[in-house]
């Protein structure tokens, strides 16, 4: 994994007062262009009203009267004025109010803002303040100071921590300077900005809530590692129960169990695993012996030591306890 990255901390004098670690989980992560685009066109629509609406010609006040009659005047007939095609007539698929929300996954909105972070970050764009200002007195051209130390560049974007209301106060002011508050951080508006700028405390914040929805990518080898396959330990229990001459010791040490109780998947060429002579059948749930008129023509998807293991598993016997092999015997007899 990518180391992370370090950037200086900035008094509002402009002296380094420390460093900070900005995580590679979300400050230096891949950029997916495409996700970032989606993601600001669905925000941009959230924020449209939807509210436009054009009247047809059945909501238009007026034109109830025929302007003429049908025939005689050498005219075109017409039913109303307020036909589409008259002056002041109604309009023909105008807009009427919708929504324009769409919606977006979590997850699909952490990841876009990651990749933004990320591409401002790279380019060393992000910035780190002890404070905007000192004392307790709102001042606009303290922070005015402060930021000019961090970047000269002008479009920026400030975050501060949610009770820090003397900073978002002195701010806000700013021309082509933006606040949020750390909860409130967003890709469109990292996008906008040429410079992104945390206060220490709102990129603690921050850090605490966005590091919960990074995907771990060892969450599914974990869980494959802790998950034990389904019916090992009775395969192991059947092979032990099964004679030398039924199954030699050497060939139940390297069959792979199946996905029911007492059963072994077949070798790689389809064949039966050495002392395994029943054929399951997980659809039916019926097992075939090999005195079974079918046992040739079946596939078997699980093989089986003996009937028992069979039966524990929950299968039935094919040819005794199913009405389609008595009236294959019948047919057989004929």
């Amino acid at each position: 994994m990518a180391a992370n990255l370090t950037v200086d901390v900035l008094d509002p004098a402009g002296k380094k007062a420390g460093t900070v670690e900005l995580p590679a989980s979300i400050f230096d992560v891949q950029t997916n262009v495409p996700l970032i685009h989606q993601v600001v066109v669905a925000q941009q629509a959230a924020g449209r009203s939807g509210t436009h609406k054009a009247k047809n010609r059945s909501e238009v006040r007026g034109g109830g009267k025929k302007p003429w009659k049908q025939k005689g005047t050498g005219r075109a007939r017409q039913g109303s004025l307020r036909a589409p095609q008259f002056t002041g007539g109604g309009i023909v698929h105008g807009p009427v109010p919708r929504d324009y929300g769409q919606r977006t996954p979590k997850k699909m909105k952490a990841a876009a803002l990651r990749g933004a972070l990320s591409d401002r970050a790279r380019h060393g764009r992000v910035h780190v303040v002890s404070a905007l200002l000192e004392g307790d007195v709102p001042s606009t051209k303290a922070v005015r100071t402060t930021l000019s130390h961090v970047s000269d560049r002008r479009h920026l974007l400030v975050v501060v921590r949610r009770e820090d209301d003397l900073g978002a106060l002195s701010s806000r002011n700013l021309p082509a300077t933006h606040v949020l508050y750390a909860d409130q951080l967003n890709t469109y508006d990292v996008m906008l900005a040429d410079d992104v700028v945390f206060t220490s405390g709102a990129l603690e914040d921050f850090v605490s809530v966005a590091a919960l929805s990074v995907p771990t990518s060892s969450f599914a080898a974990a869980k494959t590692a802790t998950a034990a396959p389904a019916g090992a330990q009775q395969v192991a229990d059947t092979a032990e129960s099964v004679t030398e001459e039924e199954a030699p010791a050497t060939a139940v040490a390297t069959v792979e169990p199946g996905a029911y109780e007492g059963s072994v998947v077949p070798l790689a060429d389809g064949s039966a695993p050495e002392g395994y002579t029943i054929k399951g059948n997980g659809g039916s749930m019926k097992y075939h012996t090999e005195d079974s008129p079918w046992f040739g023509r079946t596939k078997a998807e699980v093989w089986f030591a003996t009937e028992e293991a069979a039966k524990a598993a929950g299968f039935v016997n094919a040819v005794k306890e199913s009405p389609e092999a008595d009236k294959a015997a019948e047919e057989e007899s004929k």
